[in-house]
């Protein structure tokens, strides 16, 4: 563009100093990626920057055969700005008069030595369609896997009723499972519970206001929203595309997304291996 506009009014439109772009220009153009770079760039683009630098450090070993230090790829994926993105959770908070409230069981003990001893449950907000969505899931805290998920209207009992149905069916109707939710006025409420001892299952209920209680399935949620959600607008999709894109991240969640706390696997991969 310099035909059009002199040096000093193009570095002041893009706010370079002008030393810097001398330097540039004396220093010739950057160096040529390193093997290294390059596999981690595309690691970081074909997982749509939704990990951090230990889950690439395990994926170069495992996908290209490159051992490095966790600290060297931090730098490379800091040099290239390819930090995961994350957006603040915004925590759902139950409505409601409590009616029967359980004790809590788990205790923030959120390890499960085999499947089906303890299950967490949770609801959030999916505010990106046209009208906003509840989703319900339950999570196995074996293998962190999804059992069951439904995407409502509405936030009312039957929501999550017929999320812990599916995961009952799905799972075979176990027995003596903790089920483990938070103080929501349908969580507390006499169909919800009626339906938990009827199926020989054991309720278990954060304290009242404490979010760590339930961090696991918190978790979950929010990355739900952070990974496939980034600079998503609330309200600027149709109903259609938001609910399809909830049902690929829940499949993308149980059989692709890797997790430190299963040695790098994905929930499916992790339950297979094990078995």
């Amino acid at each position: 563009m310099k035909s059009k506009y002199t040096i000093t009014v193009i570095l002041n439109a893009l706010e370079i100093p002008r030393a810097n772009y001398y330097r540039w220009q004396s220093e010739g153009a950057e160096p040529s990626l390193t093997d290294v770079e390059q596999a981690i760039i595309e690691i970081c683009q074909s997982t749509q920057y939704r990990y951090g630098h230990r889950k690439v450090k395990a994926l170069l070993e495992r996908t290209y055969q490159i051992k490095r230090h966790r600290n060297t790829v931090q730098t490379i994926m800091q040099k290239h700005h390819l930090q995961c993105r994350v957006k603040p959770k915004k925590k759902w908070k139950a409505q409601g008069e409590t009616v029967i409230i359980a004790p809590d069981r788990l205790k923030r003990n959120f390890q499960s030595a085999e499947p089906n001893q303890k299950w967490v449950t949770d609801i959030t907000y999916i505010q990106y369609g046209r009208t906003v969505k509840y989703l319900s899931t339950i999570m196995d805290l074996y293998n962190n896997e999804i059992v069951a998920a439904k995407l409502y209207d509405h936030q009312q009992t039957p929501l999550v009723l017929d999320t812990l149905k599916e995961a009952l069916k799905r799972r075979a109707y176990p027995e003596g499972v903790i089920i483990h939710s938070d103080q929501g006025s349908v969580y507390t409420s006499y169909a919800y519970q009626a339906y938990v001892t009827e199926n020989n299952l054991v309720s278990s209920m954060s304290r009242r206001g404490n979010c760590w209680d339930n961090a696991v399935i918190e978790s979950f949620h929010s990355n739900l929203k952070s990974e496939e959600f980034i600079y998503t607008r609330y309200n600027s999709l149709s109903n259609g595309e938001t609910i399809s894109r909830v049902n690929q991240y829940l499949k993308y969640y149980n059989e692709e997304r890797i997790q430190e706390k299963l040695g790098y696997l994905s929930p499916i991969d992790f339950g297979v291996k094990i078995a």
